[in-house]
């Protein structure tokens, strides 16, 4: 074949270090609109940003000359900087880890939905038990002991 072609649709979620409410409602917006910008500087397209005060949902297009850990691992390293000088939070810190999800084109929707509600989702859950979730119906083999920092 001669030219590559790909069309990779990630859900991707990590979370502040300890799950330290650090993302203050206030501002929560300005760090969705940096995240997408740092995102198409990694030649990727965040279709939507989202989350709450202790974490990250992120649907974006994976590029096809990039791969995922060195997208995610840019995107945390830069958002955490912006946020240590822009908000004033000298201690702010992402964890260490991530989740990632791939989606099909026919589930876009309702995933950009299932971000933009994640208020009303965490008023009735978890963050650790939606992430617990998720790994299961993906079917990701996971060891409670290494999943939380």
């Amino acid at each position: 074949m001669a030219q590559s072609l790909s069309n990779l649709h990630v859900h991707l979620i990590f979370s502040t270090k300890n799950r330290h409410p650090w993302l203050a409602a206030e501002w929560r917006t300005d760090v969705w609109r940096y995240l997408a910008g740092a995102f198409d500087g990694q030649k990727c397209h965040a279709l939507k940003i989202g989350g709450v005060a202790d974490h990250v949902h992120a649907l974006f297009d994976l590029h096809r000359t990039v791969a995922l850990s060195d997208v995610v691992g840019q995107i945390k390293a830069e958002s955490s900087k912006w946020i240590k000088q822009d908000k004033k939070i000298g201690d702010f810190a992402w964890q260490a880890g991530y989740g990632a999800f791939a989606v099909s084109a026919s589930n876009l929707d309702q995933v950009v939905d299932y971000i933009a509600r994640q208020e009303e989702h965490h008023a009735k859950t978890t963050f650790q038990d939606e992430f617990r979730a998720f790994l299961e119906r993906h079917r990701v083999p996971y060891d409670e002991r290494y999943v939380w920092d």
